[in-house]
Formats: structure tokens, sequence, C-alpha cells
């Protein structure tokens, strides 16, 4: 079904609340779920990185994580390893993560959703610093 959307989502986090309010503004409730209040399973981890292109590096998030302090930097390290640190600090994993019939995809910047959305966008939208992202027909504006 189209409208079946999971949103990982941080709601301290203006891209994450962005990417939630560019889902909402095509119609659909997507399935949210606080990632640091309900960690996603280690399974569901890899199933989510094997989803997307790239990998477990690419989901790291550095900014106020311990990333530094377990030495996430080391480029030698498996993604089996950034799985692990993930797993034991959810805060390591960026946000926000979209997940809808037409893939998965970590939403930075928040309009990267909209290359996934199985609908178009209904109206206007602005994000929360006040930057036009979608005009009142719904169409992405730049």
């Amino acid at each position: 079904m189209d409208s079946d959307i999971i949103i990982y989502h941080n709601p301290d986090c203006g891209t994450s609340r962005n990417t939630l309010a560019l889902i909402r503004n095509c119609g659909i409730e997507p399935h949210v779920i606080e990632y640091l209040k309900s960690p996603p399973s280690r399974a569901m981890l890899v199933d989510l990185i094997g989803r997307m292109t790239g990998s477990a590096r690419d989901l790291l998030r550095e900014k106020g994580t311990p990333f530094a302090a377990l030495g996430l930097g080391d480029m030698s390290l498996t993604d089996e390893a950034l799985i692990d640190a993930m797993i034991a600090h959810p805060i390591l994993i960026n946000r926000p993560i979209v997940v809808t019939s037409r893939g998965v995809k970590l939403c930075r910047p928040s309009e990267a959703v909209l290359h996934i959305l199985p609908r178009p966008q209904r109206g206007e939208f602005r994000k929360e610093d006040g930057e036009l992202l979608i005009d009142a027909q719904g169409n992405q504006v730049g």
C-alpha cells in the first residue's frame, strides 16, 4: 500500500521534523518510530542499510555522539563493528530514515524524502527556517 510509510524519527532534530511534515503534506500519516526510545534491532538495522545505497558508515552520525570517543573515524572498522556501535549507542544512527514502497533513504536534507514518496505534495510547504520548498501547487521550488 502506498500509504504505508515508516520514519525513524528524532523529534529534537529539525531535519527529522521537516521530513515528517513533508510526508504529511502529501496526505499520508506515517508510522513514526522514535528510534532513540525504540531502537531498531540489529537485524532491522542491517536490513535498512542493505536496502539503502551505501554502507553502515554512511548512516553514522558524528555530531553530538560518542563517535570520536569510540574511535569510529578509523576507516579500517568493518560494517559489522559500526553496526555494533550503533546498536550499543542508538544516537550514532543518523536520521531521519524513511521507508516507503519506493525505497529506503536517509533523508538529509529533508527534501530527499520527495524522491521516495508515493504521492505528490498537496500544497505549499516551508521548512522550519522559513525556506519555501514546495509551492502552492505542490511543486518543488528551486
